[in-house]
């Protein structure tokens, strides 16, 4: 091979076949095909996202009562009509296109079945295991997740069918039946030599040569994307923080439509950093930003896939219907789940609005939840693969009782 002359190409890459792993930059990047068309992508928004700051109901006169700062007369003023009560906040005005289109529509007053608490670490447990043990430690508990035991129903599914990207552990995909993972090593990088080693020695097989490819554009944009995106803005590297939460969550998401435009039909990854006890007004910001670019991300990679895709994006619980005296939200109950893509039947808030009266309150303190995410989530295993109410209501989240579909799908 020209360039390379010591080395025994043959040799090297029939030991590296026995393991797609074997290249340094694709651990587990290779699929295998899945049924049907429909695509789904779960993002777990960890922290406990305020779904009152960003689907703002303005219309509810109790609202800027309970947030003089975060419901002020300004801040109403400052929101972008939905529909009814709500506004969206502006930090997510570049979603508005899809809302318009029904591309974009929004759960309100849900959550899981969590009421202790208030612990991140049990909600979020319960929020991926699907598992709900009661608040006396009765009933189901177990380590895997709910995505995982739905794949035992997906008829024809293979281990590459599902993916989890990112560096966050996730219990969703873990469980008996295979999925594949994947994760950037932000600490890991390549010197232009080695770089050119690798893309010599896999030229001539297309197989090793494209995922190596994909492999070394990730790794740089989420080592380099930060300071390009702040550069862009006209902002110094070390100063913006979200800039390069954005582009991590870009990188995430460009990975995760390129394998959903192959024949993986499942996706999931996390958006962390909702946790917004001081300064929410601040604190929000870069979370909004990483999951708006997670979304606009995956519509663009995903090309005329975006059509058959539904995104579901829902947090472990919601946070305080009144801002705390440090301009924040602590640990709520009611919360909010996102959905996006072309299959959703958007441009819709849903859920039963409980209102914000105090005698209205989960606790009265905490939007009361009318909902349980999990039904909703049941729901759209059944109208995108096919599960039957009988094993989603006994094994992917056992104990559910679904109720009447919403209808989130068209």
């Amino acid at each position: 091979m020209t360039g390379f002359p010591n080395l025994d190409r043959r040799r090297f890459l029939l030991g590296a076949a026995c393991s797609v792993a074997a290249h340094p930059l694709m651990t587990q990047a290779s699929f295998a095909a899945a049924p049907g068309e429909n695509r789904l992508v779960v993002i777990l928004l960890r922290g406990a996202m305020d779904g009152l700051d960003v689907v703002r109901p303005v219309g509810d006169p109790a609202f800027g009562l309970l947030r003089p700062d975060l419901g002020s007369l300004a801040v109403r003023n400052d929101s972008l009509p939905l529909t009814g009560p709500f506004a969206l906040h502006p930090e997510l005005a570049e979603l508005m296109p899809l809302w318009n289109s029904g591309e974009l529509g929004f759960i309100n007053a849900t959550s899981t079945p969590y009421r202790g608490t208030r612990s991140h670490f049990d909600g979020q447990d319960i929020l991926e295991t699907g598992m709900f043990a009661g608040v006396d430690g009765s009933g189901q508990s177990g380590r895997d997740g709910w995505l995982n035991r739905a794949l035992g129903f997906v008829q024809g599914a293979e281990a590459q069918t599902a993916i989890a990207v990112g560096r966050e552990q996730s219990l969703l995909l873990e469980g008996p039946n295979p999925a594949q993972s994947w994760a950037p090593d932000e600490a890991f990088s390549l010197s232009p030599q080695a770089e050119n080693l690798l893309r010599g020695l896999y030229h001539d097989d297309d197989l090793f040569r494209d995922a190596s490819e994909t492999a070394l554009f990730l790794t740089d944009t989420a080592q380099n994307g930060g300071a390009m995106a702040s550069e862009m803005n006209g902002m110094a590297p070390d100063m913006d923080m979200s800039a390069q939460k954005a582009a991590t969550a870009q990188a995430l998401a460009s990975y995760a439509a390129t394998r959903l435009t192959g024949d993986a039909r499942i996706a999931s990854f996390s958006v962390s950093g909702w946790d917004s006890h001081v300064r929410q007004d601040r604190t929000l910001l870069p979370a909004l930003r990483e999951l708006k670019s997670a979304i606009l991300t995956l519509k663009a990679g995903l090309g005329a896939a975006w059509g058959s895709t539904t995104i579901i994006a829902m947090t472990e619980f919601g946070r305080t219907a009144a801002q705390n005296g440090g301009g924040g939200t602590d640990h709520g109950t009611g919360g909010l789940a996102v959905l996006a893509g072309g299959a959703v039947r958007g441009g819709r808030v849903y859920g039963d609005w409980p209102g914000l009266e105090e005698s209205a309150l989960y606790e009265r303190r905490d939007l009361t939840p009318t909902s349980d995410v999990r039904a909703h989530t049941a729901w759209l295993m059944a109208s995108l693969y096919g599960l039957d109410r009988a094993a989603l209501e006994g094994t992917v989240f056992p104990g559910l009782d679904m109720g009447r579909d919403a209808n989130l799908l068209l």
